[in-house]
């Protein structure tokens, strides 16, 4: 009689389990760190537009650019994550955001600070729609609740705090340390996120959505009307106090842009067979 063979299975590399509430404190870091920036730059414009030579209305658009890049990148972060892997997106997010706050912090003129400020944006603006989606994924359904409450902490205090601490640094150091500070804190999180954060088993099959025999599928249509009818807005929103709202030409195409850029979205992404 022959010996019963038994065949031998390796089992899948088991990840090590780390504990949920150092996840979120994690990229809560990060998250807090992007609403902070903006707000605490607000109390230190006089002190920039002397230092850079400008006037008080220029360097407003230092707020203008940052907050328009934010509203033009947060649409698409959900399908940024699922091309690049959430895990590379927030930590390129971070990395970005680290990077461009010291060329913020070093900048010789204001057209070197708003392209530094446009590219901090759009490296910020992911960071809090991606640090919600790792909440979700990290937590069971009951304690997700508990998740999203220190996520709500964080989104209420730093843009609180943000115009205190930017004067006390104003006051006692220099302006160029509003954006300065951001490197270690940014370096920290990069850290804690590549030892701490992993993409889940499921966010594979989900990856796999923008991709189409092998090839990624891109709404460019969809893509550039949602961007540029988000920028038009925001633009409209934060300038139109300052330029008597639609007593401005500039307000009242971008009201214009706005509306035809964001209602054709709708209609496109809603068309038959998509």
């Amino acid at each position: 009689m022959k010996p019963k063979q038994v065949q031998l299975t390796s089992s899948p590399r088991q990840t090590p389990i780390i504990n949920p509430w150092v996840v979120a404190l994690t990229v809560t870091i990060a998250t807090f760190m992007e609403l902070l920036d903006t707000s605490i730059a607000n109390v230190s414009l006089p002190y920039i537009a002397g230092g850079l030579g400008r006037s008080y209305d220029e360097v407003t658009w230092i707020l203008t650019t940052y907050l328009v890049a934010n509203a033009v990148i947060l649409p698409m972060s959900a399908w940024l994550s699922r091309v690049f892997g959430r895990k590379n997106y927030y930590m390129a997010c971070v990395a970005l955001f680290t990077i461009t706050s010291f060329l913020c912090g070093i900048a010789p003129s204001l057209p070197v600070m708003l392209l530094a400020r446009i590219l901090q944006g759009v490296g910020g603006g992911g960071l809090a729609p991606v640090e919600q989606a790792i909440l979700v994924d990290t937590f069971p359904p009951a304690k997700r609740a508990s998740a999203f409450a220190l996520y709500t902490v964080a989104i209420v205090t730093a843009p609180a705090i943000g115009p205190v601490l930017g004067g006390w640094i104003t006051d006692n150091y220099n302006w160029r340390w509003v954006f300065l500070i951001n490197i270690p804190i940014g370096i920290f999180s990069l850290i804690l996120t590549s030892r701490f954060v992993n993409d889940p088993p499921s966010f594979e099959q989900e990856r796999s959505s923008v991709r189409s025999n092998g090839r990624l599928r891109v709404d460019g249509v969809g893509i550039a009307l949602i961007a540029v009818g988000s920028a038009a807005l925001e633009l409209l929103l934060d300038r139109g106090q300052i330029d008597d709202w639609f007593g401005s030409r500039l307000i009242v195409w971008m009201f214009v842009v706005a509306v035809c850029c964001l209602s054709g979205a709708v209609f496109w992404e809603l068309r038959p067979g998509y």
